[in-house]
């Protein structure tokens, strides 16, 4: 069993994008998958904004990415990139932060004229943290996204590709040893 750890980068409480990280928890723990789901905007700012590792909360957050074998970074597309709130806290890891782990990139944007900036924005920033793997990005419509009663449903055109994604990453954590460090098994 792998350990997983859903990074959400919405400074929204009421995020579109939050949601969709849980619903990936959701279906990678019913295929028997140990996940957390960490929300970046609950860090507290000061420490996150002054890059203050020794702060409990910050030092946990950064513990959790270090004991995961994969990644999955959600993030709403701003100004045609991922979140500032998710890049300050990349910006906290060390430079092989991912190295041994299987990540899945994913992104929710308005318009479909964002979609490249996964590969053009985030992508680069994951594999110089030394991803292992990373697998297809995924961009998903807001519009695609409902959310009531906490409930969340993603519309046809994107739930089957969505969950194809998920399981290419369900895939890559099989050939992820567990609690790996810069490459080696611990």
């Amino acid at each position: 069993m792998s350990d997983v750890l859903v990074i959400s980068g919405s400074p929204s409480r009421t995020s579109k994008t939050e949601r969709i990280g849980d619903h990936i928890a959701q279906r990678l723990t019913a295929a028997g998958r140990r996940v957390d789901h960490l929300r970046v905007r609950t860090l507290p700012a000061d420490a996150l904004l002054g890059a203050d590792t020794r702060a409990p909360a910050i030092a946990d957050a950064l513990a959790a990415v270090d004991a995961a074998d994969g990644i999955v970074l959600a993030t709403p597309t701003y100004k045609a990139s991922y979140s500032g709130l998710l890049k300050s806290f990349l910006d906290l890891l060390p430079q092989f932060g991912f190295a041994g782990k299987a990540v899945l990139p994913l992104a929710t944007g308005g318009t479909i004229a964002h979609v490249l900036a996964i590969d053009y924005a985030l992508r680069p920033v994951v594999h110089s943290l030394g991803a292992r793997h990373v697998v297809q990005s995924f961009f998903l419509l807001d519009k695609h996204v409902t959310v009531v009663d906490d409930e969340v449903s993603v519309h046809p055109d994107s739930g089957g590709p969505l969950a194809d994604v998920i399981e290419q990453f369900a895939k890559a954590l099989d050939g992820v040893p567990h609690n790996t460090v810069l490459g080696r098994s611990a």
